[in-house]
Parts: C-alpha cells; structure tokens; sequence
C-alpha cells in the first residue's frame, strides 16, 4: 500500500509571509474603516477620536448626500463612462491580442513591444495634449471626451494581460476550426472569446475600477455639473476653508461599494485571469 505524499515543504507559507500578508491587509482595511466609519461622526468626533467607533451612528450625513439631487445623477454618469470604457477596451484589446497572436505577419513583434510601451506613459504625461486633441474634436464636457481617452491609455495594459492568455490557449483548438474552414473573425468570436472569461473579466474588473475612480481627466474634460462623475462631485463638500468632512466620507463610502462588490464577485475570475497564461500545458 503506497504511503500518503507528504506536501511539498516548498509551498509551506512562512510566519513571515503572514506577517507581510496582515500589513498589507491594515494598510487596506484601515482607510476603508476609517472612511466608513466617519460618514456617522460629526466632525468634532472625527477630530478627536478618529479611528474610534461612533459614538452615536449618525445617518445624517448619508442622508444629505443621497437627497441630494446631483448624486444620482453623478452615480449614472461613472456608470456609463465605466460602462462603455470597459466594453470598447475588452474588445479592442483581445482583437489586437487575437492578432498578435494567432496572425503572422511582418513587424508583429514590434508592434507587440510598441503597445508594452505605452505602460510607460500615464495619464498625467499627456493631459494638455489629450485636451487640445479634445477640444479640436469637439468632445469636451461630454462622456465621450472621458472615454475614448481612458480606452486609449488603457489598451497597453489589456493587450498585455491577453496576449499572454491567448498564447496558452489549446492551438489544436485554432487548428481543428481552421480545418473546418473558419475565418479569423470566426475563431476570434467562436472559439477564443468562450475560453477567456478568466481574462476578460480581469481585465473588465481593472478597467471598471481604473474608470470608475479617475478623477483629472474628468476635471479638465467635464465642466458642467450634470456630465460630473463622482470623484468630481466631491468639490461641493469642499469649501476654501472648511470642508465638510463627514459628508465627504459618507460620499465616498457610497460611491466606493459598487466598487468593493464587483471586485469580490469578480474576484474568482480575476485570479484564474492572471494565473492563465503563467503556466505551461
């Protein structure tokens, strides 16, 4: 009779792994406690015990921000904004990946290191020419000024994570629907997409999450009040000497949730994601 393996010492995790684990954890969670905590204080409570539980759980402060007419509207347009750059940014990316990919053609190597370099260049770098770009084209203070930017500057990043999926996907998969006479366009859509959920949804999360919290590229884009995202909304909490600070934490505890919740029901799919094209066989 064979004796039980004993498991590999290798993937024991360490005391010092765990330690590293739990201040990784308290430099998360804290902030995330001390923000929805402080929606309930009042400000001097926020001044003097603010990593304290309230004293008294005030709703006021939630209260005034949901009856306020602008955060609803606020919450709609991050939502669509999210929403339309997640899609355009899945789609583009896994069809440049699909090509880079499964399609020979001269330079494609090139053109895969030209994409990585756009990892190197964020938001911050191009923003007046991004603006100038937008103001030619007519796109200022609408959602479209704040998307096809996002797309642009996130493409580098998806392509990447797709790229390295499609490359570990079965290529008897790709070669059995070539021999059934299937187009480029028919594997991409048939065969490629149903097998890269994992992906698709980890890069639908980091694309969501980057979008839904991106506050200077709406700043310069957006200037009337009914296009505001709602990092956008938190000047009206906001004053030139005072800000109101337990309406400002209430805001961002509400609008910070939709957030949390799509990354925990996604977060299955986001580790098989980045796990994906790590392995060989």
């Amino acid at each position: 009779m064979a004796r039980p393996s004993k498991p590999n010492a290798d993937y024991a995790v360490s005391p010092w792994q765990w330690i590293g684990v739990g201040i990784m954890a308290l430099f998360i969670l804290v902030p995330l406690y001390v923000t929805a905590a402080g929606g309930f204080k009042s400000i001097g409570e926020l001044r003097t015990q603010p990593f304290a539980l309230p004293e008294r759980w005030d709703l006021s402060s939630f209260h005034a921000v949901l009856s306020n007419g602008h955060f609803g509207q606020m919450m709609v347009n991050s939502l669509i904004i999210s929403a339309m750059t997640v899609v355009l940014t899945v789609l583009l990316a896994s069809m440049a990946a699909f090509a880079l990919v499964h399609i020979r053609f001269f330079g494609r190597e090139y053109l895969a290191g030209f994409f990585t370099i756009g990892l190197l260049f964020p938001v911050a770098t191009a923003i007046l020419p991004v603006f100038l770009l937008l103001r030619d084209a007519n796109l200022l203070n609408s959602a479209w000024g704040v998307i096809l930017p996002q797309v642009a500057f996130g493409l580098a990043f998806a392509i990447m994570l797709f790229r390295s999926f499609f490359a570990e996907l079965p290529r008897e998969l790709i070669e059995a629907a070539r021999m059934d006479r299937c187009g480029y366009l028919g594997i991409y859509w048939y065969v490629v997409l149903p097998l890269s959920l994992p992906i698709i949804a980890t890069v639908g999360v980091f694309t969501f999450m980057t979008s839904w919290n991106s506050y200077l590229l709406p700043l310069v884009t957006l200037s009337a009040e009914n296009q505001y995202t709602w990092p956008l909304g938190i000047q009206q909490y906001q004053g030139a000497y005072s800000t109101d600070w337990p309406k400002l934490l209430a805001l961002l505890t509400l609008t910070l949730a939709p957030a949390i919740v799509f990354f925990l029901a996604a977060q299955r799919y986001i580790i098989a994601g980045l796990t994906g094209g790590a392995i060989k066989g």
